[in-house]
């Protein structure tokens, strides 16, 4: 299949002018001089309209506006935008405490809530929860803001040397982290990780883990170590999350998912065994669903099961399955 054009968060042809990251005066003047930066807040893309009206966009602001005044880490340079020539940014406000904010609903599973900057009440602007709206960004809003989040994350969570415990220093437009002590480099964080549509005959094999939404299963995944190779992680995890043993393996596609910071390498797998014996540790309930018990979880019409989050790659997958398009 090899379709990652496709898929949520796949690439929308974004330049990312990795000639321009060394060039930091450049990138000043273009910021001063009205570049277009993308104000993030814990993860979060300032953007306007909702899910409900299905039109939602990055909210996009320019240096020494309101909203980004607020401490948090230096802008970091994500590409051109779409004319080619402009630089655009994301820049991290989470140094700003909104009033009345629910951490609670921030940490939850699936985060329902909205931060609006007091700068913004005028333009309907908030902050939302990536997850909650990839599927009604454009593609290139889509690349942006998934972009946006890895790196920003990748900050926030790396900010001291590995080697010597110094803390680091932002160089590269935000594409590497320099040590002052030892002078290590630093680059951003990529997980590799393998998801899985195994199936026998006509059933694919689906989990759930335990703490997920009720009724919510997927496809199985897990990440791939250090010295393995994809198919052999996809033969490992399955094994190990349901005792099923795994024959041939097939990549199909992959997707940036930045949740924190991983890379879904989505492939398929034929089972020579049915029988499971879930890792209570990892899976709270495994089991084999037909073709048309799936087609019924995709109506929304299953008794038990909901289908995969739009915009993952499970649902991508799982979809391509249910319409014989693997191929």
């Amino acid at each position: 299949m090899k379709q990652s054009e496709d898929v949520t968060f796949g690439t929308s042809g974004l330049d990312r002018a990795g000639h321009l990251r060394n060039n930091a005066e450049g990138l000043a003047f273009a910021r001063s001089s009205g570049a277009p930066i993308i104000p993030m807040w814990r993860g979060k893309p300032m953007v306007t309209g909702t899910s409900d009206t299905g039109s939602v966009r990055l909210a996009l602001r320019r240096e020494g506006d309101a909203v980004l005044r607020e401490p948090g880490a230096p802008p970091v340079l994500l590409g051109l935008d779409a004319d080619g020539e402009t630089p655009i940014f994301a820049q991290d406000i989470s140094g700003w405490h909104p009033e009345d904010l629910d951490e609670a609903a921030v940490t939850a599973f699936l985060d329902p809530s909205v931060q609006a900057h007091p700068s913004e009440a005028n333009s309907g602007a908030a902050f939302r929860e990536l997850r909650g709206i990839m599927t009604q960004l454009t593609r290139r809003d889509a690349e942006l803001a998934a972009t946006a989040r890895a790196v920003l994350t990748w900050h926030a969570t790396h900010r001291f040397c590995a080697n010597c415990g110094i803390k680091s220093e932002p160089t590269m437009a935000g594409w590497q982290r320099d040590c002052p002590a030892c002078g290590r480099h630093h680059f951003p964080r990529t997980d590799p990780v393998v998801i899985m549509l195994i199936t026998y005959g006509e059933a694919v094999l689906v989990g759930r883990s335990p703490g997920w939404p009720e009724g919510m299963y997927s496809l199985l995944a897990g990440f791939a170590e250090p010295g393995e190779t994809i198919e052999a992680a996809v033969r490992r995890e399955v094994y190990e999350e349901t005792g099923v043993r795994v024959g041939q393996v097939d990549y199909l596609s992959s997707q940036p998912w930045p949740f924190p910071a991983s890379l879904m390498f989505g492939c398929s797998g034929v089972a020579t065994s049915t029988e499971i014996t879930p890792d209570p540790e990892e899976i709270e309930d495994a089991r084999w669903v037909s073709r048309s018990e799936m087609l019924d979880v995709f109506a929304g019409a299953h008794p038990d099961i909901r289908a995969p989050r739009e915009g993952a790659i499970a649902h991508f997958l799982l979809q391509r399955w249910l319409s014989n398009r693997l191929e």
